[in-house]
């Protein structure tokens, strides 16, 4: 029963996070809001929970990572995936061995194997408290799918580090050859274990369900289970699971163009997708601020170890490391970006330099999350000569001081240095939207046109007059996208009024639903229906 309880104090205090996020002056990203009320909840139940990082690992990384796969803006992914292999790859290799040095450097109790892991588990980057900031500061969408690219591979890499180092400590031996033939193994097999799970399953799924009408339960489930299944196949073979179920979600996409779902499939399972991955990610950080007060407890037991009998000490060394982590950051998006500009002057370009903002942006927006807490809590607890894990209290302090400083300085720093940036329109993107709705636009023009034809009510008055009026409404639209110029410009705007007096007409049409229930004049299931409709006629204006 108190098992229960504590679950229930956790989703509560992840529904009280994100009102208490907004109603704050600063823009404070939820996470850290998260983190306060878990440390609050272990405070007031003096009863730590027992995390199994493994079964942490399983029970949530697998889905949140698959979601991302399977929403990142494929195209964006692709075309900027040279920076986020340098950022995912390049950067973490980096971070290991300078970072790793200068902790053993600080901490000489600390051995170098232990320090490396430690630098490992703090490579990868989290783009949840990232994407919590942006909800407030206008940060560049290109910007932002770098990042989230950048966090779908580095977690990879970081923790097949980890593996290494830890191998390292346990055994005391690294061969080089075998740890890049390793990577190789389980990059390309976790990659190719997700993508083989994802279309298996879904080629087995439109099968079973070709016979008959699709049902969004049944559909919804085996999406959730796809990357829980590739999951567990990679780790079977022991190959990323990480990398399998971030494949499996890519794939996914790909999948779902070829094979076209019901709509009222996609809506309801989208619904529960992103219930899951807003619980999913609050509680992750709820249970980072539970385990606080005990993992703080254990490191100043742990530090007296290192020759300082002060526990300030730990704060000395949680803010090293993360400047540390900071200035590496930025030296190697500095020099990436002088480097890419170098080539494009070679090919006879003339690339722009972006604003020194945006280059200290993305140095700042590399707050550690998730993957960093799942990651150190799996140190093991022995050796292999059966004695105590070297520093492991002090090492997973270390890395919960990390999470929490690097998401204060993500929240304080992205607001000061978005401020005020002109960032150039994108319109591009928009362009090309309004492209594809005037192609959507006129082929359902040339279907109604056929319909009309070839119906067997094309002789009916009223069917010629509802059609007509169909074909009023796409061309109407078709006129408002074809435009050019100042007029393209004024039918925007046209358009964006035309939204917000329907709008207001749909919150009448809500208010007067909710007179007739109350007069009783509507039933339940009437009244259903009609807000679902209203829902639905909402969400469409408000895209």
């Amino acid at each position: 029963m108190q098992t229960v309880e504590i679950v229930l104090a956790l989703l509560a205090a992840v529904v009280l996070s994100g009102a208490a996020a907004r109603f704050l002056p600063l823009a404070v990203p939820a996470p850290l809001v998260q983190i306060g009320l878990g440390a609050l909840i272990a405070m007031v139940t003096k009863t730590p929970v027992s995390l199994d990082p493994h079964l942490f690992f399983l029970l949530f990384l697998p889905p949140l990572l698959f979601l991302d796969g399977w929403r990142i803006p494929k195209d964006e992914f692709f075309k900027d995936l040279p920076i986020i292999l340098e950022l995912a790859l390049g950067l973490v290799v980096l971070t290991v061995v300078g970072v790793g040095f200068l902790i053993h450097w600080m901490i000489p109790s600390m051995p170098l194997a232990v320090a490396f892991a430690l630098a490992a588990v703090i490579s990868p980057t989290d783009p949840i408290a990232v994407s919590a900031i942006a909800q407030r500061v206008p940060i560049p969408k290109r910007l932002m799918h770098i990042l989230e690219g950048e966090s779908l591979l580095n977690d990879a890499s970081g923790l097949v580090c980890l593996r290494f180092a830890i191998a390292a400590a346990l055994t005391g031996s690294f061969v080089l050859h075998e740890a890049v033939l390793n990577f190789a193994w389980v990059a390309l097999a976790g990659i190719a274990i997700g993508v083989v799970t994802t279309l298996v399953v879904t080629t087995l799924n439109a099968w079973l369900t070709r016979a008959g009408a699709e049902d969004a339960g049944p559909q919804t489930l085996v999406s959730l289970l796809i990357p829980f299944a590739a999951y567990l196949l990679a780790e079977r073979v022991h190959a990323s699971g990480i990398l399998a179920a971030v494949a499996a979600g890519v794939a996914m996409s790909f999948s779902e163009v070829a094979r076209q779902t019901v709509a009222a499939t996609r809506v309801r399972r989208n619904m529960v997708w992103d219930t899951l991955q807003f619980t999913a990610n609050g509680v992750i950080f709820v249970l980072l601020g539970e385990q606080l007060p005990s993992i703080l407890a254990g490191a100043v037991e742990t530090v007296r170890s290192t020759g300082h009998h002060e526990p300030w000490w730990l704060a000395i060394y949680v803010v090293a490391i993360t400047l540390s982590l900071g200035v590496l950051r930025f030296a190697w998006v500095w020099g990436s970006l002088k480097l890419t500009l170098l080539r494009a002057r070679r090919r006879g370009d003339h690339p722009v330099s972006p604003d020194w903002k945006i280059i200290t942006a993305t140095a700042c927006a590399g707050a550690r999350g998730a993957i960093t807490l799942a990651g150190v809590l799996t140190l093991p607890l022995v050796t292999a000569a059966g004695e105590a894990f070297p520093a492991r209290d002090l090492a997973i302090f270390l890395a919960a001081g990390v999470i929490v400083l690097s998401l204060l300085i993500s929240s304080i720093a992205l607001p000061l240095l978005m401020k005020n940036l002109q960032l150039p329109p994108e319109t591009a993107g928009l362009e090309n939207a309004e492209r594809a709705r005037a192609t959507l636009a006129i082929a359902a023009v040339h279907a109604i046109e056929h319909m009309q034809s070839s119906s067997p009510h094309a002789a009916d008055a009223d069917f010629q007059t509802a059609s007509a009026r169909v074909v009023d409404v796409y061309r109407d639209r078709l006129d408002g996208l074809t435009q050019t110029g100042e007029v393209a410009l004024a039918a925007r705007r046209g358009r964006g009024f035309e939204k917000e007096v329907r709008l207001v007409a749909v919150q009448a049409e809500r208010q007067a639903l909710h007179k007739l229930l109350r007069q009783r004049a509507v039933d339940g299931a009437i009244q259903a229906k009609l807000t679902r409709e209203l829902d639905l006629a909402e969400a469409r204006l408000r895209i």
